[in-house]
């Protein structure tokens, strides 16, 4: 618990907000197995509001479900070509924080997706290849109890 303590979340979240020069980082975590493994944001930074901390995902559902279902991570330098309108209500952080391009990296714990951590910009095309490297590097090799789904399979 003490090593816990000692890594502040929402600390890392804004200087990797700030790193990347995007208008929206945030952190899921992964609930235990006694609450069906729900996703929930936890920490973010650049927020319009505090609606992402009542959004609560299932496996493969939403950004952060589907990252924790695939162990993968998702670039969508447009978000309307990765969801369209008509599907938005499965990907809540997408309308409540007016996402319109991100990236999204699995953290790992034990070998299991524990966490998700997404990066958004609210102007399309925003989020190029260079800003998801970047993305990537900063939570490399560890992230707190977390690390990167690279160091798994060296």
């Amino acid at each position: 618990m003490a090593s816990q303590a000692a890594f502040n979340y929402q600390q890392q979240v804004e200087e990797i907000r700030q790193a990347m020069q995007c208008d929206f980082v945030a952190l899921a975590l992964v609930q235990s197995e006694e609450r069906h493994f729900q996703i929930r944001w936890e920490f973010a930074s650049g927020n319009l509001s505090q609606r992402f901390r009542r959004i609560i995902l299932q496996s493969g559902k939403g950004i952060a479900g589907i990252v924790f279902k695939t162990g993968k991570p998702v670039f969508a330098p447009d978000a309307e070509k990765y969801c369209t309108k008509e599907d938005l209500y499965n990907y809540p952080i997408i309308a409540a924080e007016q996402i319109e391009s991100f990236a999204a990296i699995p953290l790992f714990k034990y070998n299991r997706v524990k966490g998700i951590l997404l990066a958004g910009c609210r102007k399309n095309n925003c989020m190029s290849i260079e800003k998801f490297e970047l993305l990537k590097s900063l939570v490399a090799p560890t992230f707190g109890p977390y690390y990167s789904e690279e160091l798994t399979r060296k």
